[in-house]
């Protein structure tokens, strides 16, 4: 079970306070309620991010880029749908750099274990949109983000009844109690995830990870992923940056959220391929969501 960032991430980074003492909660629990609150206020949410990349090394014990980064400038709208909101939509276009300006993608992901997410790459040098694979097959790459290390399926939420979920251990981790929660996929799921098993610390007091590591499906660590600089808005928790390494690219993504605004009307249509091919009506509502930010 992968917790955004991305709105991109960064709706998978979002989550209020909860009293409940942590000794009533197992794993299973534990995990629904943190996603529940991600889905919440993935309904209907607009975000500006800054993604850079960049491949890394260590220096004097510290990791670092060992080449100037690739930065992009991305908006974002995510909304859920169905019964249980578990359903997700979301739309990312590029803003920066200039040669990129309009390319967009959007994302499509589903709480029916029969149904596979859907991800439409629109180039706009080309005017044309394209569909993306989906599955996991051994030979084939996670659809990338702009491409970025984040992948579409680290942005997914919804899927908790794929999963088995066993919690490791308790303590601290940056001076915040948690659990460490281990996610395994069962085996429908494991037909379509790049990840044989999944590490999640959840920080006790406000249901939010703060560090997620996933392994391949030869059980080796794969990536690993941290928040920082959470800082509590309108009631929700949410971490402002998001950093992922890919142990296997030697490659790090960094992704800071600049503006967002939470629980904003997006129009159904918006969140179509409309939007990636007509920059008019693209440019209409984003405008209208830009000065709903705060």
């Amino acid at each position: 079970m992968k917790t955004m960032l991305l709105l991109c991430v960064c709706w998978w980074m979002m989550a209020p306070v909860y009293s409940l003492e942590s000794t009533e909660l197992d794993a299973r629990a534990i995990i629904d309620k943190m996603d529940r609150q991600q889905r919440l206020v993935s309904n209907g949410t607009f975000s500006r991010s800054q993604i850079s990349t960049c491949k890394y090394g260590k220096k004097n014990k510290k990791i670092s880029c060992i080449e100037t980064p690739r930065i992009k400038l991305m908006e974002s709208v995510s909304k859920q749908y169905g019964k249980n909101k578990k359903d997700s939509k979301n739309v990312s276009v590029l803003l920066q750099p200039a040669s990129e300006r309009g390319i967009g993608m959007l994302s499509y992901s589903y709480d029916d274990s029969s149904k596979d997410s859907e991800s439409w790459l629109y180039l706009s040098a080309l005017g044309k949109v394209k569909r993306l694979a989906s599955g996991a097959s051994d030979d084939q790459e996670p659809t990338a983000i702009f491409g970025s290390e984040f992948s579409t399926e680290d942005m997914e939420s919804g899927k908790t009844d794929e999963y088995s979920y066993k919690i490791l251990q308790q303590g601290a981790y940056q001076g915040h109690q948690v659990w460490v929660i281990e996610s395994i996929p069962n085996l429908a799921r494991l037909k379509k995830t790049h990840y044989s098993k999944v590490l999640i610390w959840v920080d006790q007091a406000r249901f939010i990870p703060l560090k997620i590591q996933s392994y391949d499906k030869r059980g080796k660590l794969y990536k690993r992923t941290s928040f920082r600089s959470i800082e509590n808005i309108k009631g929700l928790w949410l971490a402002r940056e998001a950093t992922i390494m890919n142990l296997k690219s030697q490659r790090l993504s960094n992704m800071s959220t600049q503006a967002i605004a939470l629980n904003v009307d997006v129009n159904d249509e918006f969140l179509t391929q409309r939007t990636l091919t007509d920059f008019a009506f693209r440019e209409k509502h984003l405008s209208r969501l830009r000065a709903q930010v705060q």
